[in-house]
């Protein structure tokens, strides 16, 4: 190839039958792939290139896995996507148990360190702020209002006071108010709260009683309940309350702590063709560099791994984490089908537009951010990461439901990936990741990385950088979601209502 060509598109295992574009392929560019120089037909950035002929009926290969079946042949150079590809998936599938030895991650960084806020019980948050709760969204307003109120009031003392509003914990049943209740309970016990007062109505579903009894009574000394049902004044009661729960931790320092007792939820939303080439294994480095420092990482989306679940499944440490994950999936298949929808009903248009043309696409390229860490534990929803190691969590992929179950589960980070890009932001600062540098730039208000560097520089310059962006943010730098005051939850409804 001589050197006044561009590489229009790349190639991201040497088994693919596709390459990805990396820039917009005018029709009749040159493609360069396995040594040689092609005329490609038109195609946007992120999307899919054939490099060889691709029969009807054969696999499209992308990250060395079928992504998807032709459904036309497929001439060399020509577009692959939604015209001429279709998912394989479907709500069945056996998994195999075929433990592979843990490929090491060495401690590259064994001298990085924060700056959190030490807890009584050895958890470490990265803020120190005064959360209230609502049982129920009857008094999320009156919550909101006491957040303003009290966070002007006692500015300074505190990193923030944040009210998290939701429309549930009245007229639900079963899992859905089971649900509800295990997320506030998980929440109040997040160690970026110094301080947390529930706030019930009194007549809700939700009831305080029930929702304390999910919560330790040592994780309790810094937790404060009214129902506003039972004071004239609610208002001011909830403002006594706060208070004393700014007077119990506004005293609170920053102190030197190793990466080891940083918790890092991994996400992404709004994601294009190049969100697993750039930004995802980008993210896999941050795990990978966490979980060798002896850190938690927690993974979500389960719908979001369909089709690479395999994957994971063989980073299991044991049996018993293995057929959790089967289970895991398999229960959230049955969801699918229960609620007559196919397994297979992603990606979004979003996703569509940016290139991803498969659920099997998006799934080989969002697993990427779990890095290399192994899986040590699976939760359910409304739990909690206990062990160092990368935990599955149960939670669905809408962006707002799965982020607030990474905070609850204890994440301290969240890092977030969007090829598209998103303003939403949760309890836990959020990083949001560019998979592309046109986004990273018209978007500069709501991205915090460019990932997309990493396609003329290389992984090893972004990941020290990004790196050095979570150990500055977890010592109190903001984020831009923090920055525009995107501070909310979602919960995850299945079920009925009354």
């Amino acid at each position: 190839m001589t050197a006044d060509r561009k590489i229009h598109a790349t190639r991201v295992h040497e088994a693919d039958n596709v390459a990805t574009a990396i820039a917009d392929i005018v029709a009749g560019a040159p493609l360069f792939a396995d040594g040689d120089l092609r005329s490609a037909v038109a195609a946007g950035r992120g999307h899919k290139i054939a490099l060889a002929p691709i029969a009807r009926g054969e696999a499209v290969i992308k990250y060395g896995f079928p992504i998807g079946i032709a459904t036309a042949d497929i001439a060399p150079g020509e577009h692959v996507h939604s015209h001429n590809l279709a998912t394989a998936l479907s709500g069945d599938g056996d998994y195999l148990y075929m433990p592979r030895a843990i490929e090491e991650m060495p401690d590259t960084n064994p001298a990085r360190i924060f700056h959190g806020y030490a807890r009584r019980d050895g958890r470490v948050g990265t803020r120190n702020e005064i959360w209230i709760i609502p049982t129920v969204g009857c008094v999320g307003n009156l919550a909101a209002r006491v957040a303003r109120i009290a966070g002007t009031r006692h500015a300074g003392s505190v990193d923030g006071v944040h009210a998290f509003k939701h429309p549930f914990g009245c007229s639900q049943l079963g899992d859905d108010l089971g649900h509800t209740r295990a997320l506030l309970a998980a929440l109040a016990q997040h160690p970026n709260a110094g301080g947390v007062l529930i706030v019930g109505l009194g007549c809700e579903s939700n009831q305080l009683a029930a929702l304390l009894d999910l919560i330790p009574v040592e994780r309790r000394t810094h937790i404060r309940t009214l129902s506003a049902q039972t004071v004239a004044d609610d208002e001011a009661a909830c403002l006594e309350l706060i208070g004393e729960l700014v007077d119990g931790c506004a005293g609170a320092q920053r102190t030197n702590v190793p990466l080891s007792k940083l918790v890092l939820g991994v996400k992404c939303g709004g994601s294009d063709g190049l969100s697993g080439l750039t930004a995802n294994p980008l993210v896999g480095r941050m795990a990978d560099a966490v979980g060798a420092a002896g850190g938690k990482v927690v993974l979500t989306e389960i719908p979001e791994i369909f089709g690479a679940e395999q994957i994971l499944m063989d980073r299991a440490v044991s049996r018993t984490v293995f057929d959790d994950t089967v289970a895991l999936v398999r229960d959230f298949k049955e969801y699918f089908i229960r609620n007559g929808e196919p397994v297979s009903e992603n990606p979004s248009p979003g996703n569509i537009a940016g290139g991803i043309t498969t659920l099997e696409e998006k799934s080989l390229g969002a697993v990427q951010k779990g890095g290399k860490v192994p899986v040590v534990d699976v939760r359910r929803y409304g739990g909690e990461a206990t062990l160092p190691g990368l935990t599955l969590l149960e939670a669905p992929g809408n962006d707002a439901v799965s982020s607030t179950a990474l905070t609850a589960a204890g994440a301290t980070i969240i890092l977030f990936t969007t090829g598209r890009g998103t303003p939403l932001g949760f309890p836990a600062p959020t990083l949001k990741i560019a998979s592309n540098s046109a986004l990273a730039q018209r978007k500069a208000g709501w991205i915090d990385f460019d990932a997309g560097t990493v396609l003329d520089a290389g992984f090893d310059s972004a990941a020290d950088a990004l790196l050095d962006l979570i150990a500055d943010t977890a010592s109190g730098a903001v984020t831009c979601a923090e920055k525009n005051e995107e501070r909310d939850i979602a919960i995850w409804k299945s079920g009925v209502t009354l």
